[in-house]
């Protein structure tokens, strides 16, 4: 084991908003010296090897889509884990807050019992508005919402720097423990 904390980054997408905020939460980590995996989640992956985890998931009916809520049950409780949501709603306006603050509060009703976050935050997604029925369409228009990319990068770059920085310490004892 070398001195570099093993974090993965693992995520479940829907149409791909999720997998590119993943990847620049890679980014800046591997910027701050960390070890960094970025895959999918699925009953394939391994939690064992990792000293802490970022884990997001789409958004779906206000619940995390089942490969992640599936992964995030089983990271070792003792692992610094952060979860990402990725919605429709991009946290802006007073409205928009309020609407993803409830949403992650019912995300987070679905997470497995017992499982213990460092933080969890909700940021905008791609919206698609094709396939959706008239009625959704028109409450999406009705609270503001438009087609298109609600990715706040700043934001996401942001949040990653501050999940890097309490990272520094792992490694730190990692190098300890081969002293």
């Amino acid at each position: 084991m070398d001195d570099m904390s093993r974090v993965l980054v693992g995520y479940a997408t829907a149409a791909g908003s999720t997998a590119g905020i993943a990847e620049r939460i890679v980014a800046i980590l591997r910027d701050g010296g960390c070890e960094v995996v970025c895959r999918p989640v699925g009953p394939d992956l391994d939690p064992a090897p990792f000293d802490a985890f970022v884990l997001g998931s789409a958004v779906h009916n206000m619940a995390w889509l089942p490969p992640a809520v599936d992964f995030l049950g089983r990271v070792p409780p003792d692992r610094p884990t952060w979860c990402v949501s990725v919605g429709g709603i991009t946290p802006r306006g007073r409205l928009t807050r309020r609407m993803t603050s409830l949403e992650a509060r019912r995300v987070e009703q679905t997470f497995p019992t017992g499982v213990r976050i460092r933080e969890h935050r909700f940021f905008g997604g791609i919206v698609e508005m094709r396939g959706l029925p008239p009625w959704g369409r028109a409450f999406w228009r009705l609270v503001g919402g438009r087609p298109g990319d609600h990715r706040d990068w700043p934001a996401v770059e942001s949040w990653a720097r501050q999940i890097a920085a309490p990272l520094r310490p792992l490694r730190h004892a990692a190098k300890q423990k081969l002293d």
